[in-house]
């Protein structure tokens, strides 16, 4: 699910791809609903592609977001991450991936998860476990 979730810089929030033409993406707004282009030009990462530094290797993302949705008991997160001071934010992380890498995950990369995870939470995605692409669970159910 979170291959199809798009991060677009300059543009708040999260964003659902829904299509794509010549030069660019049609993407609808998780928040508002609205529908609106995104072009080459434009940062587009797809949530699927990320992960977060630990100090063994990394952990992407998908794996980062259940544990908060089992932390918060699939409630939105607990912390105002508006509001919170640093440290706060690094405690609260350490309780959800105790590893993480404290020099390369910074404050503003914990409050731009979390409130991910608020619009996703919002949204009515609650499962954040990547599909398996058809082909793949063709082969396994030979």
């Amino acid at each position: 699910m979170l291959k199809t979730i798009l991060s677009i810089s300059g543009k708040p929030g999260l964003f659902k791809l829904v299509s794509h033409g010549k030069n660019m993406l049609i993407v609808e707004s998780l928040t508002d609903k609205k529908r609106v282009p995104a072009y080459a030009k434009d940062k587009v990462i797809s949530l699927g592609d990320i992960a977060i530094y630990t100090d063994e290797a990394e952990v992407p993302l998908h794996e980062v977001l259940t544990s908060v949705k089992n932390k918060e008991n699939g409630a939105k997160v607990s912390i105002n991450t508006s509001t919170a001071k640093p440290e706060e934010l690094r405690t609260y992380f350490a309780e959800i991936l105790p590893s993480f890498d404290r020099d390369r995950v910074y404050p503003s990369d914990i409050k731009k998860l979390l409130s991910w995870y608020n619009i996703l939470i919002g949204a009515g995605i609650t499962d954040f476990t990547p599909e398996e692409p058809a082909e793949e669970a063709k082969e396994e159910a030979k």
